[in-house]
């Protein structure tokens, strides 16, 4: 008796491959031929029957094994249907394969020798000795201890079962290439070629819509089997040629409704073709010159086509109405599913869009980043709510912020672009951190309710963000938090370590006593490497969120001064996502460069009347020092004069001058104690007030307000 390997020692294709194994007689024949051999005479093989697929069975199995050499070595091919394959022992098994099919299939069989990955049900043609095919699903498994080599085992399908097989198979991918490759696999088992031209709308995403013909485009989405092509043939990806398309719509479309139709020989397709580039470009060879072609069709009023299937055989083969049927019911239950994919592929790359819109895109001159964006699935369904955003402010200093929408798709993505913009909006407005949040907050708790927006597959309630404001003079961060989990800093010295921020809920988060959004500053000396991310990347059922946390700190430290951010990041990700990953991943560095401190200079004040003179005569002696033109010292001195001025009239305490030397300019800041927003009225330069901001309108690029913790501060940026 045989052994049978234990299910706990084995692994699901080894079952498989040692129950077809016994499947198979131990002699190198069949046990009807051995008899017949035995006697001295072979008997004569019974004629092939017309419709082997037609028997009482709906689905019969024959098995091969093959040796290392790709020989057959034993086989049971004993059912009616398997008729006529010429498989005697020690012949090559490419023998049995069309010759077109033989390098695609021994390319798989010796994929399967060497790595020992089974290649699962593949439907495959099999040449019988009259010449006929036979379409099969063929499964190639290593075979089983103590044999060698394969095990090929091969099951004819009834039609009707092939049907039901295809129409489950296809479907469970959104891609459009998939969803129109799996059609013209399963459409194979009715003819020699198969091939599957969708509007070029599809592949776009766009609406397909009622056009006139001579508009129509068509690409061809996917080709069967796998084989070298005439030169001219239009093969996946390829357009078709405009006159090409123009025919084979007219050919479906007949009284204004979409139908199926047969050309049955070769002569009637040159007819119809007329040109000979269009038959190079859609007749795929010599035998095969009997098509149907059957549109994909849409329901609606008036129905849409979105393309044409083509199926393709010998003129002796003619279709039968009962298979023309069987084609028609297949196509027509994919067209939804190609038009699902064509929905998903709209909202998918509008998702990108928005998506690579907020990523950081170049470094600035105080600040160098690197963002890495990875979904959890290739697909829409795992693009949405995660986004990282880095931009300078007016006023010299950086934004950095992270933040996670619950959910995914289009409508996490949008709120994610709301959110985002928003924010971006209220940092260049001069507001701080935990201002911005708060208005965030607000934000999240109008646009949806936990019951709508779950409902949608997404839900702002209780997103999460993070902000970090880097000040490249005083080389610190002021971050804020709302729910999110601490940024990562590392040190010049190589430490890395989250940031202690104390626990807060997320945006919209309703709370009886919700606490104060509170801004915490760290020191980040140039060369500090600061790491914000959403926690896809640290989340792991093995590990806790501390220890994950923990991980990143360690890769983030090995960030080298040297190494190239971009670089980094790739590598922080790779080292950390897990390798089936349930969230998206996202992860933006950012390296502090800072200013120098021979490029700023900073006064103090007291709010006297001498202090516009005294301003003048400091900020004076730096330009020259800095030599800066003449024109330029000049311009400052005055801006510099006026609003140092308007700080002692206004305002209270006393009044902060600082000078920097940016990259393209000059940036002046001037401080004070008052709350009151400098306003620039309508008035002219001969009014009696309000001509100091005239002034510095004049002589500045841009200028604006920034508030802070004892008053604001008045920026102004200056050409050089």
């Amino acid at each position: 008796m045989d052994s049978t390997p234990s299910p706990s020692s084995s692994s699901p294709f080894e079952l498989v491959s040692s129950a077809l194994g016994r499947y198979v007689p131990h002699g190198a024949t069949s046990a009807a031929t051995a008899s017949a051999d035995a006697q001295g005479d072979r008997p004569a093989a019974p004629p092939v029957p017309d419709d082997p697929e037609g028997g009482r069975h709906d689905q019969i199995l024959g098995v091969v094994n093959l040796d290392k050499e790709l020989r057959i070595t034993r086989r049971n091919l004993d059912a009616a249907v398997f008729t006529g394959l010429d498989a005697a022992s020690g012949t090559p098994f490419a023998d049995l394969l069309p010759p077109g099919d033989v390098p695609t299939v021994t390319r798989r069989l010796r994929q399967v020798l060497e790595i020992g990955e089974a290649h699962v049900a593949r439907i495959q043609r099999l040449r019988r000795s009259d010449g006929s095919e036979l379409v099969v699903s063929m499964s190639i498994l290593p075979a089983a201890a103590p044999q060698e080599g394969l095990t090929v085992s091969l099951i004819a399908m009834a039609k009707r079962l092939h049907l039901y097989a295809a129409e489950t198979a296809i479907g469970t991918s959104l891609d459009i290439g998939e969803t129109a490759q799996s059609l013209a696999e399963s459409l194979l088992a009715w003819g020699d070629v198969a091939a599957v031209d969708l509007d070029f709308a599809v592949w776009t995403g766009e609406g397909v819509t009622e056009q006139s013909q001579g508009r129509i485009r068509l690409r061809r989405a996917a080709l069967v089997p796998e084989r070298a092509w005439p030169e001219g043939y239009v093969t996946p990806g390829g357009d078709l040629p405009s006159d090409a398309s123009r025919l084979l719509a007219q050919a479906v479309r007949r009284d204004d409704a979409p139908q199926a139709i047969v050309i049955p020989d070769r002569q009637a397709v040159e007819r119809l073709l007329g040109s000979p580039r269009v038959i190079r470009a859609l007749v795929p060879g010599d035998r095969s010159a009997s098509v149907a072609c059957i549109p994909l069709v849409l329901d609606g009023t008036p129905p849409v086509v979105l393309g044409v299937a083509e199926v393709w055989r010998r003129a002796d083969r003619p279709f039968r109405d009962s298979e023309l049927f069987d084609l028609q019911e297949l196509v027509a239950r994919t067209a939804h599913h190609v038009d699902l994919a064509r929905q998903h592929h709209r909202e998918h790359t509008q998702v990108l869009a928005l998506q690579r819109r907020l990523l950081p895109r170049t470094g600035g001159h105080t600040v160098e980043f690197a963002s890495v964006y990875q979904p959890a699935t290739p697909d829409s369904a795992g693009v949405g709510g995660d986004w990282v955003n880095s931009f300078p402010l007016p006023d010299g200093r950086t934004a950095l912020v992270v933040g996670d929408v619950v959910g995914h798709g289009l409508g996490a993505a949008a709120t994610m672009g709301q959110l985002s913009m928003e924010a971006r909006a209220l940092l260049s407005a001069g507001l701080a951190p935990d201002e911005v949040l708060e208005h965030l907050d607000e934000t999240v708790s109008l646009l949806d309710d936990a019951e709508s927006g779950l409902a949608a597959g997404y839900s702002a309630l209780g997103s999460t963000c993070c902000i970090a404001l880097y000040d490249p003079v005083g080389h610190d961060v002021a971050l804020a938090s709302a729910g999110h989990l601490p940024p990562v800093l590392m040190l010049p010295d190589g430490r890395a370590a989250p940031l202690p921020l104390p626990p807060h809920p997320g945006l919209g988060a309703e709370f009886a006593l919700r606490e104060p959004f509170d801004v915490h500053t760290f020191a980040a000396p140039p060369g500090s490497v600061l790491a914000l991310y959403t926690d896809g990347l640290v989340e792991d059922p093995a590990l806790s969120i501390d220890e994950g946390i923990g991980r990143l700190a360690e890769a983030v430290s090995a960030v080298h001064p040297w190494d190239t951010l971009q670089q980094a990041a790739r590598h922080v990700v790779s080292t950390l996502a897990p390798v089936r990953q349930r969230d998206d991943v996202t992860l933006l560095l950012a390296r502090m460069i800072g200013y120098r401190k021979e490029d700023t200079a900073t006064w103090r004040l007291p709010a006297r009347s001498d202090a516009p003179a005294r301003a003048r005569e400091h900020v004076g002696a730096l330009l020259r020092r800095w030599r800066a033109r003449g024109a330029t010292r000049d311009d400052v001195t005055l801006l510099v004069s006026e609003l140092v001025t308007n700080a002692v009239r206004f305002a209270a305490g006393p009044v902060t001058v600082r000078l920097i030397r940016t990259g393209h300019g000059l940036l002046c800041e001037v401080g004070d104690a008052g709350n009151g927003r400098p306003r620039l009225s309508a008035g002219g330069l001969l009014d009696d007030g309000g001509r100091g901001l005239h002034i510095v309108h004049r002589l500045t690029t841009r200028w604006g307000v920034r508030w802070t913790d004892t008053g604001k501060v008045v920026w102004a940026e200056v050409a050089r």
